[in-house]
């Protein structure tokens, strides 16, 4: 007779089963994450405001409602599954299918993750707080982990995996809070870039970074690019302070703590003749002011560490033959030395530059483009996030208030959104995106107004324009010609003082008009586009 395979989990709770195992690997900022959710719950889930996970308060302050269903649920079956699995009767002693194994694996996963909600899910903690937090928090998993997996004989794929259970965990913990908490709004292009910063620290398959990724991934260098003030560093520091790290079972701690394991250098803060010395460190007499050896932030990085290089596309062509180098080989060698040293940790360049365009002008090795576009992040402008929810820049100043001024943050937040909308025009572009939107509350919240800078210049049917003499010209010829009517010519008019003043509050004393009408007529005209372009 043939060894008996028996089925571990009744019809009815399979379809839960394996939606259950599919969340525990999935990508929490894409759409599927509540597609898997929806199909675990069935009829008991609860429609969600947006279709996707973003920064709101009350987010932040309560477990939404599925997410209480499903881990109720999960424990409940878990509970069951495991005190049939430690029954003796005969059935129970026969072999499991290796589906079965897989799903009964996957569901306890998730419920040991959420088990440790309570204590890696503050956010309030200092450094030496964290490794208290550790400490209790390997204390509780590690019984629990027994619980869940020390059954007889039982082989389960997570049964070795203990350790690095617990430091993906922890990893997860990082990323999915570090990455929340870094690209605030609800827009689409801000949770595809949540969703792209996920990819970038697990890849697209978290399951195949359990298995064997997470040693490796961290030497394949990720490329941020995007227009200048739009968060090209936040990203890099979401993504430089969720790597894993090991952790020691018996100090019970973690070999590094995520918040000094990053460093950020801009390449343009620094003189050319010291960028070198600054990316590798140098010996003692390296050069003339050299009066002793210095660590280089490749060195400081350490093994678990990242290094941020901003502005990549100033590093001038020597550096980059060493950097490419340090990519190609993760050796590097310190200024004045010969010794060849080994680079452990990760790589993130920052640019918002055209790199492709600077090969072809010469300027950027077109090697070492392509050890650095692996892994390529574009950061949305503001413009964009706007106009795909006009909600967002409400969103941004209040929670950009709450960080200026936590106790007065709704009524500063009250008063730059009403100066915006009394004195900007609709459809203002942000050149300078989240900087400038920050500069903005700054100086209402300081002086009572913001003056952009440049002014802002409208154009038909957009922004910018460009200089006042062409479009005067335009005008005078649209006249002669009898081109315009009454109205065309006012709002035409009304536009070329807006442009000359850069307020609506200087264009309405210039024309003697009422603000409000100055800037409906500026808004009409961007919005109808009457002065043809060419």
């Amino acid at each position: 007779m043939g060894t008996v395979v028996m089925g571990l989990f009744a019809e009815g709770d399979l379809a839960f089963v394996q939606a259950v195992g599919a969340l525990s690997h999935a990508n929490p900022f894409l759409p599927e994450r509540m597609d898997w959710e929806r199909r675990a719950l069935g009829e008991a889930y609860v429609e969600e405001t947006l279709g996707f996970w973003a920064y709101t308060p009350d987010q932040t302050t309560r477990r939404r409602t599925n997410l209480v269903r499903l881990i109720e649920r999960a424990r409940s079956l878990g509970e069951s599954t495991r005190a049939e699995l430690l029954s003796n009767r005969p059935a129970n002693r026969a072999r499991l299918a290796v589906e079965d194994l897989q799903r009964y694996d996957d569901l306890v996963v998730y419920i040991l993750f959420y088990e440790m909600l309570e204590l890696w899910g503050r956010r309030d903690f200092t450094v030496a707080e964290s490794e208290t937090l550790d400490r209790q928090a390997w204390r509780r998993f590690s019984p629990l982990f027994d619980h869940w997996f020390e059954l007889a004989s039982h082989p389960f794929p997570s049964r070795p995996q203990k350790v690095p259970l617990f430091e993906l965990f922890h990893q997860v913990y990082r990323a999915f809070f570090n990455i929340f908490e870094c690209v605030i709004g609800q827009s689409v292009p801000a949770a595809q870039l949540r969703a792209r910063i996920w990819q970038s620290i697990f890849s697209h398959d978290l399951k195949r970074y359990r298995r064997g990724l997470s040693s490796t991934l961290r030497q394949v260098t990720t490329l941020i690019t995007g227009p200048s003030g739009s968060g090209k560093e936040l990203v890099a520091q979401a993504i430089g302070t969720s790597q894993a790290i090991p952790f020691d079972t018996r100090q019970e701690r973690f070999a590094a703590h995520p918040s000094e394991s990053y460093h950020a250098i801009n390449i343009s803060a620094f003189a050319r003749n010291l960028v070198e010395s600054e990316l590798f460190g140098h010996a003692k007499g390296a050069f003339t002011d050299a009066s002793g050896a210095r660590t280089g932030w490749l060195e400081a990085c350490g093994d678990h560490g990242t290094v941020l290089l901003d502005e990549i596309g100033e590093l001038d062509a020597t550096t980059q033959v060493k950097l490419l180098r340090v990519l190609q080989n993760r050796q590097y060698q310190r200024l004045g030395e010969t010794k060849s040293r080994e680079f452990k940790g990760k790589v993130i360049a920052a640019t918002n530059r055209d790199l492709r365009r600077e090969i072809v002008a010469g300027n950027f090795r077109e090697d070492l483009y392509y050890r650095l576009c692996s892994d390529v992040i574009e950061t949305p402008s503001l413009a964009s996030q706007v106009r795909d929810n006009p909600n967002v820049l409400e969103q941004l100043v209040t929670h950009i208030a709450g960080r200026l001024a936590p106790v007065e943050s709704q009524e500063l937040a009250g008063e730059v959104l009403g100066w915006l909308r009394e004195n900007l025009p609709a459809g203002y572009p942000w050149p300078g995106n989240i900087r400038e939107l920050e500069q903005c509350v700054r100086n209402v919240m300081i002086c009572g107004r913001y003056v952009p800078n440049p002014p802002p210049t409208p154009v038909s049917g957009g922004f910018p324009l460009g200089d006042v003499s062409t479009e005067v010209a335009r005008l005078a010829q649209q006249i002669e010609q009898q081109e315009l009517t009454a109205d065309e010519l006012m709002q035409a008019y009304c536009r070329l003082v807006y442009q000359k003043t850069g307020s609506f509050e200087q264009a309405a004393k210039r024309l003697q008009m009422d603000r409000r009408t100055v800037r409906a007529k500026v808004d009409a005209r961007g919005a109808n586009a009457v002065v043809p372009e060419g």
